[in-house]
């Protein structure tokens, strides 16, 4: 070829130019509508800065995990909400998270908008510009949200007591399948991963190593199942908050079962 010839220009796909022949629209449209009602909800609830708790003489104390560990402090306006303390943790955690970042990239940005579909940006910078270089931080967020759920364990551990007895109803029930699902969530996660063995290059010559092993293998299985535990525990979190606002509002009864 002479020096002086050059190569066509590679024509960029315009968005949403594919061959697919599949509903590949589906799956991004529906994560973005389930995320983004859950935001909205939240924020609503931490505004609202109502039925956030639930005692009762009849059944163990209630505390929706959005305002975990209830932080109140004299001096404030009565319109500045507990929520807005430990909220910036969870949603931080989320935000960042690799299964999220797929799920709102797709669904917000379009980049990418598909496997083998077109989106409306040129070029590609990755994570290296701000804002998204910040999701870097979701190594330093997942141990603030261990911390929280040392916190809602707690409250499972605080519903389980009757005066002195211990007892269990309904939303005893409801706030250990949150917990569990968030311990799920939170300890299948990569960076939880990367703790025990992202910095390891031979387990068997590392301090520890055999235990390592296994608890980084545990992991890796959890972790096979990201986004099965994300979702999971993103429902539980919202119903587990609507059942102690319902309850605490009086709007229905906690039953106990034993």
């Amino acid at each position: 070829m002479p020096e002086s010839a050059t190569l066509p220009a590679e024509k960029k796909p315009g968005f949403g130019a594919t061959e697919r022949t599949d509903n590949w629209w589906v799956a991004p449209l529906l994560s973005g509508l389930g995320f983004g009602a859950f935001v909205v909800y939240c924020i609503l609830r931490a505004v609202h800065n109502k039925y956030y708790h639930a005692p009762s003489p009849t059944y163990g104390p209630l505390l929706s995990p959005l305002y975990s560990p209830l932080i109140i402090l004299k001096g404030l306006p009565a319109w500045f909400s507990p929520a807005f303390f430990i909220l910036w943790i969870p949603a931080g955690l989320r935000a960042t998270c690799y299964y999220y970042r797929k799920a709102y990239y797709r669904s917000y940005f379009a980049h990418p908008t598909a496997c083998a579909v077109g989106e409306p940006w040129k070029g590609y910078d990755g994570e290296t510009k701000f804002p998204f270089v910040l999701q870097n931080l979701h190594r330093y967020f997942i141990y603030g949200g261990a911390v929280i759920l040392l916190f809602l364990w707690y409250d499972v551990f605080k519903a389980l007591r009757w005066h002195g007895s211990w007892g269990v109803s309904v939303g005893t029930l409801v706030l250990f399948a949150n917990t569990l699902f968030l311990s799920f969530y939170t300890f299948s996660c990569h960076s939880f991963r990367h703790i025990f063995g992202g910095c390891v290059d031979c387990f068997s010559k590392a301090c520890a190593g055999d235990l390592r092993h296994k608890v980084w293998k545990g992991i890796s299985r959890l972790n096979e199942h990201h986004m099965f535990w994300a979702w999971c525990s993103l429902t539980t979190v919202g119903l587990a908050d609507f059942y102690v606002w319902m309850v605490g509002s009086h709007v229905i009864r906690d039953y106990r079962i034993f």
